[in-house]
């Protein structure tokens, strides 16, 4: 298929290929540009063939490519509120032959708003600040990725109310934010799973996925941790790379 390219008004996209080759993701050159986090979120998503996935801010749609890429037969939605990212996020969807349905909404406005059934499984990687004293002012074309103009817990909040009694929802955030996000989730979710993320084994966790279950009660599981890096001299260590390669999952 041939897909006319998208571009955003100014500036020019570039096209990056992403686990080992098998997704084409088109997204801005410039500004908020997908990665690890994406990689990671997709990694842990577990969706099942059958299974109905709504993604909340999905950009140009990095995870999402990655779940139908690892598990076809997935039903895959995103929700963004950017027209140009959600517009980018239907042209990958149409390159890689996704068959996504990108709906143009704000997380803020709440999911009933969006109209749709509730899901089996929501995933997201919300925006990391909601103070704008806490770090710099980012760039234009990083500012709704990095800042939550409404809180988290208007992310935790609609994808509470995504997902039908016993769906799971995923995250990954900062891992100063954990306990927030426990909180914030367990109004109406339980049978948390929680994975560190290391960049070294030496190091603090810089991030944490969490998977929690909306009305599960069984108890919180701290799981093996993932390191990223190691002191060898290669970019990745083997399991981070089997991940980014699409030659592994994330397991809960």
């Amino acid at each position: 298929m041939t897909v006319a390219p998208f571009i955003p008004q100014g500036g020019d996209i570039v096209e990056n290929a992403l686990l080992g080759g098998r997704v084409r993701l088109r997204q801005p050159a410039k500004g908020y540009r997908a990665g690890m986090d994406a990689a990671l979120l997709a990694a842990a998503a577990g969706a099942r063939p059958g299974e109905r996935v709504i993604e909340a801010g999905c950009g140009a749609g990095a995870v999402l490519m990655q779940v139908a890429a690892r598990t076809p037969g997935v039903s895959l939605t995103g929700v963004e509120r950017d027209p140009a990212m959600a517009a980018l996020a239907r042209e990958n969807a149409a390159l890689n032959g996704a068959g996504a349905t990108i709906l143009e909404g704000d997380v803020a406005a709440g999911f009933r708003a969006l109209g749709p059934e509730p899901f089996d499984r929501a995933v997201s990687n919300p925006p990391f600040f909601d103070d704008p004293g806490a770090l710099r002012t980012p760039s234009p074309g990083k500012q709704g990725a990095w800042m939550a103009d409404d809180g988290l817990a208007v992310w935790t909040r609609f994808l509470l109310k995504a997902v039908r009694e016993g769906g799971r929802i995923t995250v990954i955030h900062r891992a100063d934010r954990l306990p927030d996000l426990l909180t914030l989730l367990g109004e109406t979710a339980g049978s948390f799973s929680i994975r560190p993320v290391h960049p070294h084994a030496d190091e603090p966790a810089k991030r944490v996925l969490v998977q929690a279950v909306k009305t599960g009660k069984a108890p919180l599981r701290l799981l093996p941790p993932l390191v990223l890096h190691d002191r060898s001299g290669a970019k990745h260590t083997a399991e981070a790379e089997a991940i980014l390669r699409g030659e592994a999952a994330l397991e809960w």
